[in-house]
């Protein structure tokens, strides 16, 4: 790492990489031989800059959840005003004002129903919430046999023990966890993308499979229209329409994960929208604080807060530590405020004409197996895996942030972000794209 004004190597940096080397865990990165890491001494806007002074336009949004950008003036003032007064305090037996104004907020917000709100720590236990949710609403309904869950391939919901079940048991990253995970039920992915005809054929299997076992099924769980991290794919709305209709008549729940789609990445507030269907429960995660706390939030509806409560032992059986954590909840309140105050709907539609634009050269790329967009997602998928090492620094030398995995480069940018830097984005992606066909990098 070089200095930033002699050129020379800085001793302190040096040391903390070396440090970082040697006792760090990065995400899935092996401790013994890790991927190089780009030590950060700031980030404002859409730009991370490293401590050698090298700026970079973040095209991840942090993994998808700096909607607002880095350092924003709303949710920095909102942080040191609730600091200043409660950091934290136990949700057993007391409240506080942000947790009730957020969680009016999403009642306000969310699909029709959705009304009841719990709070927990990230993504991945929201999704373990939602699902004891599921196991012991029927539990409390006299039918503990309703324990299985339905769930399409090409899915993720997390990392967490039971979040892996429902993943992908391929492209969800944790076949190697299949023999100690339950083994759950899953139908074809959806095939039909989102702007292609509608075929009938593509909720075949899902039907079969909920008609045959909607006995033993509490909830069917999946990602509306946006497949993330199992394989970015877009799927048509009349798929989620059937699976919503199905669910209903076979009396099955419906777990939405809109963990990534949330707050408006797919064009629509909620991605459910697409398809104008409220789920039994929700998901949210990511976006939900402009990325500047970790905090999740579960909805269900009044259905399953009564079911529960109803029942033996009629209390819902979670309650993490930082439940509701009144800093998290105040930043969530003004990024969700700040969002609504926006233009974002003409943003994000904005961003998705230049991804669709500035990407589009990809397409004719021999190696390329598919170029796809919709509203500020867009993937570049390539037939074969890239080498992260090599396309990260390939990447970071032509000045972006741009984080790849498998087959799979896409962008997922801040809605704040400009035409000159999102064109910067595609621009690289094009060129790094490229020059993997001929290993240049």
């Amino acid at each position: 790492m070089q200095g930033r004004n002699t050129g020379e190597v800085s001793v302190d940096i040096q040391q903390m990489l070396e440090f970082d080397r040697k006792h760090i865990w990065h995400p899935y990165t092996s401790i013994n031989n890790p991927l190089p890491v780009y030590p950060v001494e700031s980030a404002t806007g859409v730009r991370i800059r490293l401590t050698d002074g090298r700026e970079l336009i973040d095209g991840m949004a942090s993994w998808w959840s700096v909607i607002h950008g880095y350092g924003h003036p709303v949710l920095i003032r909102a942080l040191q005003e609730q600091a200043a007064r409660l950091c934290h305090v136990m949700f057993g037996g007391l409240t506080h004002e942000p947790a009730v104004e957020l969680a009016r907020l999403l009642v306000n917000l969310t699909p029709v129903g959705l009304n009841r709100v719990f709070f927990c720590d990230s993504g991945s236990v929201a999704v373990e919430v939602a699902m004891k949710m599921a196991i012991q609403y029927w539990q409390a309904q006299g039918k503990p046999g309703k324990n299985r869950f339905l769930t399409v391939r090409s899915g993720y919901h997390g990392d967490t023990f039971h979040a892996m079940s429902v993943c992908d048991p391929v492209t969800g990253m944790h076949h190697i966890f299949a023999g100690n995970l339950p083994r759950y039920v899953f139908a074809d992915r959806p095939e039909v993308g989102f702007h292609d005809p509608w075929d009938e054929r593509d909720i075949a299997s899902f039907a079969e499979l909920i008609e045959r076992r909607h006995a033993d099924l509490c909830a069917v769980i999946l990602e509306p229209i946006v497949q993330g991290a199992g394989g970015m794919r877009f799927y048509h709305p009349e798929y989620l329409r059937q699976v919503r209709a199905l669910c209903d008549r076979y009396d099955v729940l419906l777990i939405a994960d809109e963990i990534a789609t949330g707050f408006g990445r797919s064009g629509r507030l909620f991605a459910c929208e697409h398809a104008d269907i409220s789920p039994d429960i929700i998901c949210l995660g990511k976006a939900l604080t402009g990325g500047a706390m970790t905090l999740a939030a579960v909805l269900a509806t009044e259905r399953i807060g009564d079911g529960i409560s109803g029942g033996d032992p009629g209390v819902f059986m979670h309650g993490p530590t930082f439940m509701a954590n009144p800093l998290a909840c105040r930043v969530a309140v003004a990024s969700v405020t700040l969002l609504l105050a926006s233009d974002w709907r003409r943003k994000v539609l904005d961003i998705e004409r230049r991804l669709r634009e500035g990407l589009a050269p990809c397409k004719e790329m021999a190696h390329v197996r598919d170029v796809r967009v919709l509203g500020a997602i867009g993937v570049v998928e390539l037939h074969e895996a890239v080498t992260m090492e090599r396309i990260q620094a390939a990447f970071v030398r032509r000045g972006v942030w741009v984080r790849p995995f498998g087959r799979l480069v896409y962008l997922m940018p801040s809605y704040c972000m400009e035409a000159a830097d999102l064109a910067a984005l595609t621009t690289a992606v094009v060129a790094v794209v490229a020059g993997e066909a001929e290993n240049e990098y």
